[in-house]
């Protein structure tokens, strides 16, 4: 079983996974590529799914959290699985204090 700590860091990289596959402009010309790929044959039903997955912050966060959780929990011991979960977790927890900074352009102090 997961620690309330170790849950938090899990959630808040899969927050920054998700941001980062859904929205993140740095992954736009990839998403250009799958878009493109799937206009050329509108009908596959293969390709469509595709596009969902990379667009649907809940069908991409389900898979990207998923994938966190099982390399934490089947490599705990693996220095570079623990790294890369704390960078997007710490990632993801700055991620959500802009947001919140944004979202008091106008409140005083």
């Amino acid at each position: 079983m997961i620690t309330i700590p170790e849950l938090v860091i899990l959630a808040l990289a899969g927050y920054r996974l998700t941001q980062l596959g859904v929205h993140d402009a740095i992954l736009d010309p990839a998403r250009d590529k799958v878009f493109d790929w799937q206009t050329r044959r509108p009908e596959s039903s293969a390709r469509a799914f595709v596009v969902t997955l990379i667009s649907c912050i809940y069908c991409l966060g389900w898979w990207l959290t998923g994938t966190v959780l099982a390399a934490w929990l089947l490599w705990p011991d693996n220095r570079v699985v623990e790294v890369g979960v704390l960078w997007f977790a710490v990632a993801g927890a700055a991620a959500l204090l802009n947001r919140w900074d944004d979202s008091r352009k106008g409140a005083t102090l």
